[in-house]
């Protein structure tokens, strides 16, 4: 008998539709047949699915057995399909009695008892059963509950292969998981995982450029020496972000459940991400791929912030990749297996020393590194992308004075409410179009929101001549400039604004060429 069970494959982030046929009572040597171009994992199916049906009261099937993964030419990957080949061979070996699922999408890993396991991707097996126009998925309770963030479609979760036979036989009803109760208010940022701005001693100008940064979801790159207070800094830029909204949350956990990260595995919905991988790390950990490509680092810090430290340490391909990411907010990655485009429009904070003893400048400690050294630590950070990152900034070494103080400074709260305050004026600016931020502003938007007169045309040309800037760094400037506007509630931008947003760009000719 043939069964024909509705199911799903990750491509990216996306899912596509495959359909499990089972085909069982062929005559031949009796044994497994598992075809439409399975990896490993799948391969494996079959021991856990002869094990489940065991421990769940059922049989496994005693003739040649034919199990096709349809489309053909479409990679699967992964423990997706061992519940619906077990329901499958349930149904094709009349151990069932035949049921109709075709109105829903059904995927889960089975554990040798029978029970079911989370799989990555729900969110998107859910998004393709709504287009789809199925009436809900199938999932495992962890998935289901990702899954219950798609609204108009109902997320059923099944613990069991033997709870999925009854509920699909009528046995049984199991409640969907309510969309209410997943999508919750955003929680407050937790001060104690990362520390307060308050706890910071001096360093103001440093704070007003991450300040600049956060408000208008600008790049910045921090300068100093060890102990300055980079990471320190740096650490503390998630607590004054704000909350994401509910289509960026639903953005960023796709991509989470897409590369196998749940709900309750650490993560918290209504929270922007934040990733800061060591400097170790490969090409294809940092920008994504794989035999079928995944999400990296930088899709993985999607509508967050991907903290780089010690920025010349990484290696020098690694940081080139991140040319078209920053530029474009999305990366596409091909590979023999597809081609996928996957979102990564993120805020890069990146901290270095200025040397490679890291106290180049310091008064109080002597540099020991000769010139050629500087000059080949410096060159690992190539031009282009230097001129991706809008702001630069130095931290100076604190003194003892600075470090005794007992005047605590501003506090996150307090910065944060700013920063909420800017990006809601950015919000209604940019209102029916997908720009986010002013970083994201489009060359239209800069012409249309970005205007100055010829006086601070001047004043800017003739900045634009003595640091050498390229055009890019134009238009980075004015970004920046629109956003302290915004800090200062201004509706056009004034000199003070520009003459800042200049000063953020000085280390362009200074530190690098």
């Amino acid at each position: 008998m043939l069964a024909t069970i509705s199911s799903a494959a990750l491509q990216g982030i996306e899912a596509e539709l495959v359909h499990v046929e089972v085909n069982s009572g062929e005559t031949g040597e009796p044994k497994l047949i598992l075809v439409g171009l399975p990896d490993a994992a799948v391969k494996e199916s079959d021991d856990r699915v002869f094990s489940a049906l065991s421990n769940s009261g059922f049989k496994a099937p005693r003739t040649r057995t034919t199990i096709n993964l349809a489309p053909g030419n479409l990679r699967k990957e992964g423990p997706f399909y061992d519940l619906p080949i077990a329901l499958g061979i349930l149904v094709a070996t009349e151990q069932v009695p035949a049921v109709d699922t075709s109105e829903y999408l059904i995927a889960g890993e089975l554990s040798l008892s029978g029970a079911t396991r989370p799989v990555r991707g729900a969110l998107a097996i859910a998004r393709l059963a709504r287009k789809l126009g199925k009436r809900g998925v199938l999932l495992p309770p962890l998935s289901a509950r990702e899954a219950a963030l798609v609204e108009g479609i109902a997320a059923y979760p099944v613990a069991s292969l033997d709870q999925a036979v009854r509920f699909l036989t009528g046995e049984i009803a199991i409640a969907p998981v309510e969309h209410a109760t997943v999508i919750a208010v955003a929680p407050e940022p937790d001060a104690g995982a990362s520390g307060d701005f308050s706890e910071i001693k001096g360093q103001h100008a440093l704070r007003r450029a991450v300040e600049v940064a956060a408000a208008g979801g600008h790049n910045l790159l921090i300068i100093g020496p060890p102990g300055a207070g980079k990471s320190m800094v740096a650490k503390r830029i998630p607590a004054i972000l704000p909350d994401p909204t509910l289509d960026e949350s639903l953005e960023i956990l796709s991509i989470h459940s897409a590369a196998g990260q749940t709900l309750d595995g650490g993560r918290v919905f209504g929270k922007r991400p934040v990733r800061a991988p060591h400097h170790t790390i490969s090409d294809v950990g940092l920008l994504g791929g794989g035999t079928i490509p995944g999400p990296g680092e930088i899709s993985l810090a999607h509508h967050g912030v991907l903290f780089l430290d010690e920025l010349p340490e990484f290696k020098r391909s690694a940081l080139e990749v991140l040319r078209q990411p920053l530029e474009d907010g999305a990366v596409s990655i091909s590979r023999s297996a597809g081609k996928v485009t996957l979102p990564c429009s993120f805020m890069l904070v990146a901290a270095m020393n200025p040397c490679p003893c890291g106290y180049l400048g310091d008064s109080r400690h002597e540099c020991r590194c000769s010139p050629s050294q500087i000059q080949r630590y410096r060159a690992r950070i190539s031009g282009p992308l230097l001129d991706r990152i809008d702001l630069h900034i130095e931290a100076p070494a604190l003194s003892i004075g600075e470090l005794r103080e007992e005047k605590t400074g501003e506090t996150s709260a307090s910065i944060r409410q700013r920063v909420q305050t800017a990006r809601g004026h950015q919000l209604d600016r940019f209102k029916g179009s997908r720009t986010p931020a002013n970083a994201r502003m489009t060359h239209a938007q800069i012409r249309a929101h970005c205007l100055i007169d010829s006086t601070l045309g001047d004043l800017l040309q003739q900045a634009m001549e003595q640091l050498s800037l390229s055009a890019r760094a134009y238009d980075r400037i004015l970004k920046v400039a629109r956003t302290i506007a915004d800090l200062a509630a201004s509706a056009r931008i004034e000199a003070p604004h520009l003459l800042e947003a200049i000063q953020y760009r000085s280390l362009d000719r200074n530190l690098f060429y």
